[in-house]
């Protein structure tokens, strides 16, 4: 059965992967990207999908921007995906940190899907089985050792805190929400060496997402549906 599919950051990436693929096996798809030519490049890309695709503009900085778009919202939402995201500053080491730098990242990484959540929760409320999907990474995981870009490591383990905050308000809701990691996929992001093809992520996070009960909500997973140590 077709459901309908939010999905942020879609221009590019894991989220243009995601929303392609949706929207080829016949489900309904809002992306959002934050400039008019993301937007008209991601409409030439989907124009094939056209009658289940629409494209809303906004930033994930911008609460009043966001709550104006999922205002435009009329359909019930099945799952929204947060996964807009940036990487963060140059400079982001424990011993050299651009503060600035560091706390945008935040804004994007920790505090945009929560904007999200927030703003479109009215239309998954009407959904019979809501799901939402926080995009974290293994390098959220207090259990990966490193510091390299740890600007991008506390935003991410940030965000898990967040996923379980909401599970725990809206299990009553009935939503289930998640931790998500892709695994480390070849994008602008991840770099060409990365493990995983685009396509590969984009399809396990949908089975996952597919499967995905109440009985699931609060966990940190990836791509596949296994669980990622906290």
């Amino acid at each position: 059965m077709a459901e309908h599919w939010f999905i942020s950051g879609a221009n590019k990436g894991i989220g243009h992967g995601l929303a392609s693929l949706l929207a080829a096996r016949g489900d309904d798809v809002t992306a959002s990207v934050r400039s008019e030519e993301a937007r008209a490049r991601l409409q030439d890309d989907v124009a094939r999908h056209r009658a289940r695709f629409s494209i809303l503009l906004f930033d994930t900085r911008d609460e009043a921007g966001i709550r104006a778009a999922a205002r435009e919202l009329a359909a019930p939402l099945d799952v929204l995906v947060c996964n807009a995201g940036a990487y963060g500053p140059q400079s982001q080491s424990t011993l050299d940190m651009d503060f600035p730098g560091a706390l945008d990242l935040f804004d994007v990484n920790t505090l945009g899907p929560l904007r999200l959540v927030q703003a479109f929760l009215p239309a998954m409320l009407r959904a019979d089985n809501p799901r939402i999907a926080l995009m974290s990474s293994g390098l959220g995981s207090m259990a990966t050792e490193g510091s390299t870009n740890i600007a991008y490591r506390a935003a991410k383990a940030a965000l898990n805190k967040i996923a379980q905050g909401l599970a725990h308000d809206l299990k009553r809701e009935k939503v289930t929400v998640v931790a998500l990691s892709p695994g480390w996929v070849r994008t602008d992001m991840g770099g060409k060496n990365a493990d995983l093809s685009v396509e590969e992520s984009a399809v396990g996070i949908i089975e996952t997402i597919d499967a995905l009960t109440l009985a699931d909500t609060g966990r940190f997973i990836d791509y596949r549906g296994r669980d990622v140590p906290w």
